[in-house]
């Protein structure tokens, strides 16, 4: 099956990419097991410059990544050249710390010296979505590549220009070939990627059911791996809230890349007694949003990815609203098979829906109605997922005690969630496990050897003359 790429705005063919046979997806990724040894073996400074001068021709052609991101998947140009730059932080973030992260750890035992080693472990494959189709993958990329490991990326079969255009920005920075490489194959080649004992690691970011289909094959080879698999982000609001300022900022949220990310706020969870005005609120500033082509400047938001999930979206929530979910802001498709889809308001989400239940991955708000603040956080708990969430409240010391109750990988207490290289990325629940970014993320794909070196011997024990 052919790799295309497509342009969700137009519903025109862009390019057309024949996909690799599975001989030539072996021979890449023996190049790849042989390249790791010599790559693991360059010095801190080697693969910080590296690092560096990708990061400066991130910037560099900025505006060349964030066209191709609106060709292929939607994405706003000025939202592509601000994912271009944060993918340039990172690699200058990991360049700058990577070596601290991974230094030598002394431990205090019965030895004369121990100490925890963090030693590569050589090939990681990443299988990523098309979402952030560069943030997605420098996030695993720039600590996997600093900590002397190769990577094989296996994109989303949309992005394919991408992919192919963050390998060249590794390459002309000066990274061997080998060590990075983009693998333009169906998911069918996966499997047997997997099996592959030259495969250590490997690391996915997508949804439910294709993190718990990698990790089975992934657990049956005994395979280290990391997963991000989404979540249906809780926004709390009480009722001693900024209101203006939290509706303002869950409306920033919901519609972040169209209302796909796995980070966007997606239950918005209110105290009853603020609960008119805030729907109110996020009503005034979703309709603010400004759609269009996304090659203009001026647009806010474009198109879905993909007109088939625009169609599944309308589909969640049309059997919503028969199931008793009420439409306080009308938007959606204009017609079946189109990818623009408008923001969306559900109020009165309650048990049994499919709102309550599922991840949206589009610009539909969903609100719920919370009794008190206890009641807030049983609502926010009450899924099967936990990537982040936010607490909005005038007392700092409540929001930071009800963000420790909140089952998820990070809570932002009056703030816009988002990722950053200083802060560890991750979920819990079916959001997945593992965690990218931070020192943590850094360290997932290493062993962690531990080394115990006796005491010299002395003279105990010897006959004197």
């Amino acid at each position: 099956m052919p790799i295309e790429s497509l342009n969700p705005y137009t519903g025109r063919r862009l390019r057309r990419f024949p996909a690799f046979s599975w001989a030539k997806t072996e021979r890449i990724l023996g190049q790849a097991h042989r390249a790791a040894a010599a790559w693991q073996a360059t010095t801190w400074a080697h693969r910080a410059g590296v690092l560096r001068r990708a990061a400066a021709l991130l910037r560099e052609r900025q505006d060349e990544l964030a066209r191709l991101m609106a060709l292929e998947m939607g994405k706003p140009v000025t939202d592509g050249r601000a994912e271009a730059q944060k993918c340039a932080t990172c690699c200058d973030f990991y360049a700058e710390r990577a070596e601290g992260f991974l230094a030598d750890e002394l431990i205090d035992t019965d030895a004369g010296r121990s100490f925890i080693s963090y030693q590569p472990l050589g090939v990681v494959l990443a299988i990523m979505p098309w979402n952030f189709p560069l943030w997605q993958v420098v996030r695993f990329a720039a600590p996997a590549l600093m900590a002397g490991n190769v990577g094989l990326l296996k994109h989303a079969s949309n992005v394919p220009q991408c992919a192919l255009a963050l390998e060249k920005i590794f390459h002309d920075a000066g990274l061997p070939p080998a060590c990075f490489r983009t693998l333009l194959v169906g998911s069918d080649l996966v499997e047997k990627l997997l099996a592959d004992d030259r495969v250590r690691a490997a690391t996915l970011t997508g949804s439910e059911g294709a993190g718990a289909s990698v990790a089975a094959i992934a657990g049956q080879h005994i395979k280290k791996m990391v997963l991000e698999l989404g979540g249906s982000d809780p926004f709390l609001v009480l009722a001693d809230a900024d209101v203006a300022l939290a509706a303002k900022t869950a409306a920033q949220s919901r519609m972040i890349n169209s209302g796909q990310s796995c980070i966007a706020a997606k239950r918005f969870i209110v105290e009853k007694p603020v609960l008119k005005d805030f729907i109110n609120q996020l009503k005034t500033h979703l309709l603010a949003f400004r759609p269009g082509d996304p090659l203009d400047p001026a647009t806010q938001y474009g198109p879905m990815a993909r007109a088939d999930l625009a169609d599944e979206l309308t589909e969640q929530v049309n059997d919503s609203v028969a199931q008793g979910a009420k439409v306080e802001l009308h938007g959606g498709q204009a017609k079946p098979g189109t990818a623009l889809f408008r923001p969306m308001i559900l109020s009165n989400v309650k048990p049994g829906q499919r709102a309550y239940t599922e991840e949206f991955f589009g610009p539909v708000a969903l609100v719920l109605e919370a009794k008190n603040a206890a009641d807030a956080v049983r609502l926010a708990n009450d899924s099967r997922f936990g990537l982040g969430a936010a607490v909005w409240t005038r007392d700092a010391k409540k929001g930071e005690d009800l963000a420790r109750q909140i089952e998820s990988g990070a809570v932002f207490v009056n703030g816009l969630v988002k990722s950053m290289p200083e802060l560890p990325f991750g979920g819990v629940k079916k959001s997945g496990y593992g965690r990218e970014l931070s020192y943590l993320g850094i360290r997932e794909f290493v062993n962690q050897k531990s080394i115990w070196v006796g005491k010299e011997a002395g003279n105990e024990g010897r006959k004197v003359e």
